[in-house]
């Protein structure tokens, strides 16, 4: 983030166990999405867990657990 910018927190929940994260981002990077901007291209600070988390509510370890991916043991 920069200084001078206008930041938010988004607030996203897990549809499948429920968690709750807050994802930071520019405010005007939020509205340039919501208008359409690839989420890559809006928030490329933002890790790819973080994007998916803003744009589907999705959290790691669901999505790990629907796509097969076993956690480090």
């Amino acid at each position: 983030m920069y200084r001078g910018e206008t930041k938010m927190e988004v607030l996203c929940e897990c549809p499948f166990c429920g968690s709750a994260k807050f994802v930071a981002v520019r405010k005007k990077d939020y509205i340039a999405w919501c208008e359409g901007a690839l989420i890559q291209r809006a928030f490329p600070y933002l890790s790819a867990n973080d994007r998916e988390r803003l744009s589907t509510g999705i959290c790691e370890e669901c999505w790990d657990e629907m796509v097969g991916i076993e956690g480090e043991e």
